[in-house]
Order: structure tokens, then C-alpha cells, then sequence
């Protein structure tokens, strides 16, 4: 079994446009209604309009807080470089870059464009 998390979005192009550059990952579907974000050959994300009636839980962006308890964590192997690309693409810092003393890796945990908390994790 292999997470695949989706989120809606306000924008799918302009989102997916900001995970590619953060997380140097590729556009596996593209368009404005849904996105699969692949990288290695792995789907790691999915983006969704909001507003899709066919879908329950994507119907009303104002229904709810958008992630509020969830984080998107992604584990890499190249945190100095996907640190760079957050600051290339003028990402919001929520925390850090810090050392987490518990996991003995760096963070960095920023807010994506539809206020989602993304954390990047690594040595």
C-alpha cells in the first residue's frame, strides 16, 4: 500500500506549477481540474478543483478549514536543495529550518498557496 493524498486547490495549473518547483517533481496528468504530481515514476500528490459535484467532500471551498490537523510530509534525501527551491519560489516559512532533536533531521515546514502546511524533512 502506498499513500496517495489529494488536495483541492483554488488553482490545479498554478499549484501544480508550485509543487513541481518545490519538490522537483513532474506534472503526470495536467489541467485545470486535476493534476497528479510524479516523481521517480511515483505518483506523491493529487490536486483537485474545488467545486466538483461529484465528489462529496470537494464541493464548497468555505465549508471547512482547508488541512487544518493534516501535513503534507515529504522525506528527502536532498533537504539543502529543496530548502534553495523554497526559497527560490518565495514560499511562506512557517517554521524553521530547524533540527528536529526527536527525528535527528532538519524541517522546514511552509504554507502552499491554499494554505496547506507542507513539511520537508531530511538530512
Amino acid at each position: 500500500m502506498r499513500p496517495q493524498p489529494l488536495i483541492a486547490v483554488a488553482d490545479v495549473e498554478a499549484s501544480s506549477r508550485w509543487y513541481q518547483r518545490l519538490l522537483d517533481c513532474k506534472s503526470g496528468h495536467g489541467g485545470p481540474d486535476y493534476e497528479q504530481l510524479v516523481r521517480d515514476g511515483e505518483m506523491i500528490l493529487q490536486l483537485h478543483a474545488w467545486e466538483d459535484e461529484d465528489h462529496p467532500n470537494l464541493g464548497d471551498p468555505n465549508a471547512a478549514a482547508h488541512g487544518y490537523g493534516v501535513l503534507l510530509w515529504f522525506q528527502t534525501e536532498a533537504f539543502d536543495a529543496a530548502l534553495a527551491r523554497a526559497k527560490e519560489i518565495e514560499a511562506e516559512i512557517v517554521q524553521g529550518p530547524f533540527v528536529n532533536p526527536n527525528a535527528r533531521h532538519r524541517e522546514i515546514w511552509l504554507r502552499d498557496p491554499d494554505g496547506y502546511i507542507v513539511v520537508i524533512a531530511g538530512k
